[in-house]
């Protein structure tokens, strides 16, 4: 009873967490619609605030002034500090609570100090008002977000995704009947049937019947695993050829899948957030803005001018530190930087990473369908019968083999594809439980078979062979006579070799993490010319080995395809997910290669390199252009007849945003 209420209680922890994720993601959504109205709404009000401002009207030389104007321009400045730059005031009081002032302090201090200087002008002292600066602001500082917020991935959808591996439905076996019953609804004792070909639906121990598994989205191991009586079963993983009656042994949240879930999830939860650079510097220019403004009001009140001058001055120079360009100095380099990227194989989910690419000095690459294929090819025909070729010999067991959905058998079928050869009739097929398959050609019986056939049979392997032990071997009999040995591996990617190279030419280091045995390992890392590898590891040690290499002060960037990679790519500082993997590992990481090209890895570090790079440039120009306006503003060379009027700030700030803009497209070259 117990372990159906437990078992209930996963289903809603389940559908309670999808529904929380979905949540999230509406909420997302809504946020960048919220933006985006604002700046619309905004945009259409800043036009008759422009043609009403005195300041406009004076560059364009025409006057537009009626009764009561000031007041209609009041009324409109004051709906838009009120609408558009709410999401500012509300942003400046949640960094004000966490005690982190940054971009939201900065736009909100200026805004404010723009209204209410400016309402004063209308009611209260002579002066110039700010509206149209005010306007202006926060239209391109709501331009800014909307674009930045785009940009910006939505939250990991790996549960989903995980959950899509487990199969819907299950053969349960009751009193020798078969039932098909919701996977979710399976219990713990219950005995199931796994068809051939079929995804296994609960963690499990088979008691009846013999078959290869395929775990290798689970466990990075490349071949299919033999599994026989007594032996586990994980939940998700895809049975071969053989019929399965298995017990179940794990559900909900005690099954493997959910352990890697949560794996994720923590490590997730536990990687810094990195602050934005933009952040950094808005902080720096707000304590710029409120000690100059406080430092000129002052300084003027001493000096024995009124009031007005000096709180005019000091108004001056808080709005002309807030630069509209900071705004977009990020946000436009990352637009521009996440389409060339699209352009380029990459897929930005998580911008931080993306910025802090540039760091790596390790990269970790998960073996199996990252540096190689995650297909089995021939590399090797030993021929023993002097009357055969090793075309004749690939024609006869791909004919075999043609039937069989094994990946060996797909491997040996590719290469007589390759050949040119043709494949041949077979008569009396018959496929050997876990050994092989047998049937006859033009007459003569042939068999294709592991090892353990052999052995069965007393066949002897002779003992002069290559060393084949990092492949898997076929034998292949002709009237029970052993004739060839074949021998087939997960080929390397052609691109891994130079992807490796331009790396190291970079003095980042190269590592190798699989599920794989010592021997396949220590080859493809001796072919490849690695710095190191770690073989046959668990899920979860591949995130302990990240933890070791980061522990060591190491910025680790991981390139994993499948589930088994989950917790590692998302404990990594870089998560890289390979296009052609799983779901989960393209939902965890934090950038996805989509032609699964190990050298984009090498593209994804130089952009990075070079997004920084026109980040920093941009917030250079963004904020330089202050060390001079700040000073003239505040009226250090007023003795001189030299003062900044609003006006000739405003068109400085113009500048610079122009500046930005362009030197974001740059990027493109």
């Amino acid at each position: 009873m117990d372990e159906h209420k437990n078992h209930m209680d996963h289903k809603h922890d389940n559908s309670d967490h999808k529904a929380m994720e979905h949540e999230h993601e509406n909420h997302h959504e809504m946020m960048i619609e919220d933006f985006k109205r604002r700046f619309y709404i905004s945009l259409i009000v800043t036009i008759p605030i422009l043609l009403l401002s005195p300041m406009i009207q004076g560059w364009i030389g025409w006057e537009l002034e009626f009764t009561g104007s000031e007041y209609i321009l009041f009324i409109l400045s004051s709906f838009i500090y009120g609408y558009g730059g709410w999401p500012f005031l509300k942003g400046f009081a949640d960094e004000a609570k966490e005690k982190s002032p940054g971009m939201m302090t900065l736009i909100a201090m200026a805004i404010s100090v723009a209204y209410f200087y400016s309402t004063a002008t209308v009611f209260l002292i002579e002066g110039s008002d700010f509206f149209w600066e005010l306007a202006t602001l926060i239209d391109i500082m709501l331009l800014g977000h909307w674009i930045e917020m785009r940009s910006v991935q939505g939250a990991s959808r790996a549960m989903d995704e995980l959950a899509k591996l487990m199969p819907d439905t299950a053969h349960l076996l009751t009193e020798g009947k078969i039932k098909d019953v919701d996977a979710r609804d399976l219990d713990v004792d219950d005995v199931i049937l796994v068809k051939p070909g079929e995804k296994i639906p609960a963690d499990g121990a088979i008691i009846k019947g013999s078959s290869y598994v395929n775990e290798s989205m689970l466990t990075g191991e490349s071949k299919p695993v033999e599994k026989k009586e007594g032996d586990s079963l994980i939940g998700g993983s895809v049975n071969g050829e053989g019929s399965l009656e298995m017990s179940v042994k794990n559900v909900g949240e005690d099954s493997y899948l959910s352990k890697v879930v949560r794996m994720v999830t923590q490590a997730q939860e536990s990687k810094s957030k990195t602050q934005n650079l933009a952040d950094k510097a808005a902080l720096w220019l707000t304590i710029i803005a409120l000690s100059s403004g406080g430092i000129t009001l002052i300084a003027w009140l001493l000096a024995g001018e009124d009031f007005t001058f000096a709180i005019a001055r000091m108004a001056t120079v808080m709005v002309i530190t807030c630069p509209h360009a900071l705004g977009l100095a990020i946000p436009l380099v990352a637009a521009n930087t996440t389409a060339i990227s699209a352009e380029n194989g990459l897929l930005i989910k998580n911008r931080t990473a993306f910025e802090n690419s540039r760091k790596i000095d390790t990269v970790v690459f998960d073996k199996t369908g990252t540096l190689t294929k995650g297909e089995f090819g021939v590399n090797h025909v030993e021929i023993l019968s002097g009357d055969m070729d090793k075309n004749e010999v690939i024609q006869i067991a791909a004919s075999l083999e043609k039937n069989s959905e094994h990946p060996i058998a797909d491997g040996i079928v590719a290469e007589a594809k390759s050949v040119g050869a043709e494949l041949l009739k077979v008569s009396g097929f018959k496929a050997i439980k876990g050994k092989g398959i047998e049937g006859q050609i033009q007459g003569k019986s042939y068999v294709v078979a592991s090892p353990g056939y052999l052995a069965e049979n007393d066949i002897d392997i002779p003992d002069n062979l290559p060393d084949f032990d990092i492949s898997t071997n076929v034998f292949l009999l002709r009237e029970k006579r052993l004739i060839a040995v074949l021998a087939l591996s997960d080929k390397i990617r052609p691109e891994s070799l130079e992807a490796v190279e331009k790396l190291k030419n970079q003095n980042i280091e190269c590592w190798m993490l699989t599920g794989d045995n010592e021997k396949t390992a220590a080859q493809v890392s001796g072919k490849l010319n690695l710095d190191g590898y770690f073989a046959e590891v668990l899920p979860e040690e591949k995130l302990e080995k990240i933890k070791e290499l980061q522990s060591h002060g190491k910025y680790v960037a991981m390139a994993g395809d499948g589930i088994n990679d989950a917790p590692a790519l998302a404990q990594a500082d870089i998560g890289i997910a390979i296009g052609s993997g799983t779901d989960v590992a393209a939902e965890t990481a934090d950038i996805i290669l989509v032609n699964s090209n190990p050298m984009d890895v090498t593209t994804l570090i130089d952009l990075g390199k070079l997004t920084y790079k026109k980040m920093i440039q941009n917030l250079l120009w963004a904020s330089g252009y202050n060390i001079i306006a700040i000073p003239l503003a505040a009226g250090a060379l007023y003795s001189a007849g030299i003062v900044i009027s609003p006006a000739l700030g405003a068109v400085l700030m113009s500048l610079s945003t122009v500046i930005v803009a362009v030197n974001a497209k740059l990027i493109k070259l």
